[in-house]
């Protein structure tokens, strides 16, 4: 079934083969009609997650990028879209020579030309396919037929793991019968999994062990456990332990190549956090007021980023998650004043705007250390252009007509609003102005950032704003990529998405500064 995990495993499989010296890389399928996950709404889908050429993909791309510290490209994510308007677009071509087009050979065949493009291309030498949904979704029978292509065509060289869920019921008997129906499906679309990854509350059981191995035809040591964990970080330890890797190197005919412990000292470091600070992250994708989780890990990268940073410094962030639209109606000065930062993270549309203006308006005001990422960064623009330098009702032009369009499409890109080419997405460099808070924390005058948005600091109200006391001080040109507060203790805005870049053992810088920011107030405060 859906939502077990299979990303989280996938992923943490590849951590593990990683550490025994291999190169790895991934792929995720997703079955869905979409071309892409640009247009899913993050309530329903979560995130979503931008790649450095641009592509907008499913939150399991994060998580891949994170586990194994790559970065990957849109041909790493298969969609039927994609592969059906391939197909599409071969045939009014005349590319299949007047023949009939179907599902099999022509669907499954550009299914298995995009994996292999990928595993020759993509500088690995082993390649993860993460293959979402549902056994028996109609959807994904033409990607589980290309599978069972795939294992025979590159015989020996492909290994099915097969996550599956073992639920428990009220006295702690862990019932197998979910995981026998589900290989039984399997078996009948051609698909003998190697190795079973069975997701349960606590760990399995040698009798709930053996008595999948026997019903599904795989050896003991192939039935792996993957319990729930304290933390996703701990997840490849807990695989490890369980036998999972030496059985997967067997059954591949794989040898260890090195052994790093970079990951094992990562959750050791994690472990010994003490310290902790109180945050607030004001969004609109939450699951109402003040939750400790937002709906369908809409800020997923966010909160990762923030953890990197936490492990890097030695703190861990407690987050509140706040509805703006809460907010607009409340008293900021209640609803805040307990945190030792405020984060605005990025979003679309006019509905919470307002409150998220009072969250910065509070956090400037109050010199509480602030973030503000992407659409954080442009209401800090509005916030500051309103109460500092007195231009009444200023705004962003994404909202309609304003007396003073502070945020706005430039000229260039209003002749592209209705080809919907307004976007800038992926990967697009900055330049640093020496000196200022963003080269002090980035230590660079030039970096590359990932980006999704549409509108941009409208030039003409630079030079106000700047006479006020709000620094840009990082541009791309005539774009606006960060913004700053000279004396205040952080205040930092970036018009790009740097969680997305974030990794562990390596924290993004700007969260960096944002988490020891917070440390310092916490400190002050006690």
């Amino acid at each position: 079934m859906s939502g077990l995990g299979k990303g989280i495993t996938a992923a943490s499989i590849g951590r593990l083969l990683m550490n025994k010296g291999y190169r790895v890389t991934a792929i995720k399928i997703d079955p869905y009609i979409n071309i892409d996950a640009g247009l899913m709404s993050p309530f329903q889908h979560g995130e979503v997650y931008v790649l450095k050429d641009g592509g907008e993909v499913d939150l399991d791309l994060g998580n891949y990028e994170r586990f194994l510290d790559v970065e990957l490209t849109r041909d790493h994510n298969i969609t039927t879209g994609k592969v059906y308007s391939t197909v599409i677009d071969k045939e009014r071509k005349g590319e299949y020579l007047g023949k009939t087009v179907q599902i099999i050979p022509h669907i499954t065949d550009e299914i298995k030309r995009r994996i292999r493009q990928v595993s020759r291309t993509g500088g690995c030498e082993i390649c993860l396919i993460e293959v979402g949904g549902t056994v028996g979704d109609i959807e994904s029978m033409p990607f589980l037929e290309a599978m069972r292509q795939l294992k025979y065509e590159e015989s020996g060289n492909i290994f099915f793991v097969h996550v599956t869920l073992a639920p428990s019921t009220m006295d702690g008997e862990q019932k197998t019968k979910p995981t026998q129906h589900s290989v039984k499906e399997m078996r009948g679309l051609g698909l003998q999994p190697d190795m079973i990854a069975v997701r349960c509350q606590k760990p399995l059981l040698p009798e709930t062990k053996h008595k999948i191995a026997h019903f599904c035809d795989v050896p003991v040591e192939a039935v792996i456990s993957c319990h729930d964990a304290k933390d996703i970080y701990r997840v490849p330890l807990q695989l490890e332990e369980g036998g999972l890797t030496d059985y997967l190197m067997k059954a591949m005919r794989l040898f260890p190549l090195e052994e790093r412990r970079d990951w094992d000292l990562l959750v050791e470091k994690m472990d010994a956090i003490k310290e902790r600070v109180s945050m607030a992250i004001v969004g609109k994708y939450t699951a109402g007021s003040q939750c400790t989780d937002p709906m369908e890990d809409a800020y997923l990268s966010i909160r990762e980023a923030l953890k990197h940073a936490g492990i890097e410094v030695g703190v861990w962030p407690d987050i509140t998650w706040i509805d703006s639209e809460e907010l607009e109606a409340g008293a900021p000065e209640i609803m805040l004043r307990e945190f030792d930062g405020i984060l605005v993270p990025g979003g679309f549309g006019a509905r919470g705007t307002e409150g998220k203006i009072k969250a910065i308006q509070y956090a400037r005001e109050r010199k509480v250390p602030y973030l503000g990422i992407c659409f954080g960064m442009q209401l800090a623009v509005v916030e500051f252009a309103r109460n500092v330098c007195d231009l009444e009702d200023a705004n962003s032009t994404e909202f309609g007509e304003t007396p003073h369009p502070v945020i706005a499409l430039l000229p260039e890109q209003e002749g592209l609003r209705e080809m919907g080419a307004t976007m800038r997405l992926g990967n697009y460099p900055a330049h640093l102005e020496e000196g200022s808070l963003a080269h002090r924390i980035y230590r660079a005058t030039n970096i590359v950032e990932r980006h999704r948005h549409r509108y941009e600091v409208n030039p003409a109200y630079i030079g106000v704003i700047e006479e006020k006391g709000m620094r840009f001080s990082g541009t791309n040109g005539d774009l606006m990529e960060i913004l700053e507060i000279p004396g205040h203790p952080f205040y930092f805005g970036s018009q790009f998405h740097p969680e997305m870049k974030s990794r562990p053992g390596r924290p993004s810088p700007p969260f960096l500064a944002f988490v020891r920011a917070m440390q310092e107030k916490r400190a002050r405060r006690s």
